[in-house]
């Protein structure tokens, strides 16, 4: 009897998202580390769940010592059909500390010089299907927005 190997996991396209952003704000050197906090004001969203990123969401990042950052991002998404879905965010950005910089001043950076994934949990009584898999997502990070692509792990 040979071992059973687990599948291979595979990537499907699951939606886009497009948030706009408000100001940083820097609340320095916390207990929990370096802290800051990017509101989500609005935004798109499109493919599994196509409509609007509402505003009142953020992301709650934690600057470690090298330069690199922790995401923590909360936001709600409401469908066209009126369906509220929750999305958590959870990665990392990191890159050349002269890139991370850049990008802090809201320079335009080709996505491939720095790296920004997060794995995502979607919350979705309308939509249960959502909430049934895992997701992962690539980002662009813009002067005051951010865009990724997420895949669904098949």
């Amino acid at each position: 009897m040979t071992p059973r190997e687990p599948p291979v996991p595979t990537l499907e396209w699951a939606f886009d998202v497009d948030a706009k952003l408000g100001p940083l704000e820097d609340h320095g050197m916390t207990r929990a580390g370096h802290r800051r906090i990017i509101p989500v004001v609005g935004g798109t969203i499109h493919g599994a769940v196509d409509g609007e990123i509402l505003p009142g969401g953020a992301d709650w990042q934690l600057v470690r010592a090298d330069g690199s950052i922790d995401v923590d991002g909360r936001y709600t998404a409401r469908g066209r059909d009126g369906v509220l879905v929750y999305i958590h965010a959870v990665g990392v950005r990191s890159g050349d500390p002269a890139v991370l910089e850049a990008l802090l001043r809201g320079d335009d950076i080709p996505p491939d010089r720095y790296y920004f994934r997060a794995a995502l949990t979607l919350e979705c009584a309308g939509h249960p299907e959502l909430e049934r898999s895992v997701y992962i997502a690539s980002y662009i990070r813009g002067a005051d927005s951010v865009r990724y692509r997420a895949y669904r792990v098949g």
